[in-house]
């Protein structure tokens, strides 16, 4: 099942609480997501601050993902 794209606040929201809920389930210190952009001017900008925010938001959310298997196979193996 893939996901839906990050260019809604509320289900990048809602997908950072889910991550957050499986890395703390599984015990998995991770670093914190990216912060909300509070510098937008709202004129749809080339390059807006939100763009940027929803590209480290995806890399956050798979490295956060990856991190969580990883730790599952180790501790499946020990």
């Amino acid at each position: 099942m893939s996901s839906p794209p990050l260019g809604d606040l509320a289900i990048a929201r809602a997908r950072i609480a889910n991550l957050q809920a499986r890395l703390s389930a599984a015990q998995v210190a991770f670093r914190a997501p990216p912060p909300e952009p509070d510098t937008c001017c709202g004129r749809g900008c080339n390059g807006c601050v939100w763009e940027g925010f929803y590209e480290a938001l995806d890399r956050w959310l798979e490295e956060g993902a990856a991190r969580v298997d990883d730790v599952a196979r180790e501790r499946g193996r020990a």
